[in-house]
């Protein structure tokens, strides 16, 4: 598999399964053999996700990626035996770090939540393709900085359906790839938060005519309207006329 398909849920999947540590082992740059060169995107997906490592607490170092090709072996066994030596020296996930367990799994949860948000948010810093990206220099080392991870953090976005303006034309509903949004026909649909996934697809997807999705940075997301009062009265033409 390239590992270009390895996803940043994938890995957060791992460590909150309980894995000490992730390893990820892909071809060296340049000699793609699916022409994709998805190993460019596998190094930024990593470089991202040991800066969020370090953000809930984690020591990145859990987290490795070597360049090899099928025909080194040696280089195999070198650098998966020297990781499992680096993990055991580190302890059990969280434990070397000193996180409570319930903790760490609820903000490894949250990451894993917001993937596709932090995807989108970083899109095109995860298309980049590095020079000498194998080396870990000090350029390489800023293309996320620690302040950048913080920011995402913070303004993390909600999506709020204004009760005003929503039609219930159930578009936002059917592209949303969470089912966040409840919704029914001649009904004002309401964006569960505990379900959304922050990746702003019924924003994008609610029709200009209508501009009922709402996004919502740094302030709560008003309640929904009770079950009671979601239902939508349509004006005819004569009362639209006068």
């Amino acid at each position: 598999m390239c590992s270009g398909r390895v996803d940043m849920a994938h890995v957060a999947r791992a460590f909150s399964n309980g894995i000490d540590g992730v390893f990820i082992g892909a071809c060296h740059l340049n000699e793609c053999n699916y022409i994709t060169h998805g190993n460019y995107h596998a190094i930024n997906m990593v470089l991202l996700f040991k800066r969020i490592m370090e953000h809930i607490g984690l020591n990145p170092e859990r987290l490795k990626m070597q360049f090899m090709s099928a025909a080194e072996g040696n280089v195999f066994a070198e650098s998966t035996n020297e990781f499992v030596r680096k993990i055991k020296e580190l302890g059990p996930l969280g434990k070397g770090e000193g996180i409570d367990e319930k903790q760490l799994k609820s903000k490894l949860n949250e990451v894993s939540k917001l993937v596709p948000y932090i995807k989108v948010a970083k899109n095109e810093k995860l298309r980049m393709r590095l020079v000498n990206s194998e080396e870990h220099t000090e350029e390489y080392d800023k293309i996320f900085t620690k302040e950048e991870i913080e920011t995402l953090f913070k303004e993390v976005p909600s999506y709020y359906i204004d009760p005003e303006k929503c039609q219930a034309c159930m578009t936002c509903a059917r592209r949303c790839p969470a089912d966040a949004i409840i919704s029914a026909r001649a009904q004002v649909h309401i964006v569960d938060q505990d379900k959304c996934i922050k990746c702003g697809t019924c924003f994008t997807a609610c029709p200009p005519r209508f501009g009922a999705v709402t996004k919502i940075v740094g302030k709560p997301v008003p309640p929904p309207l009770p079950a009671d009062k979601r239902a939508i009265v349509r004006k005819s033409k004569e009362e639209k006329a006068s």
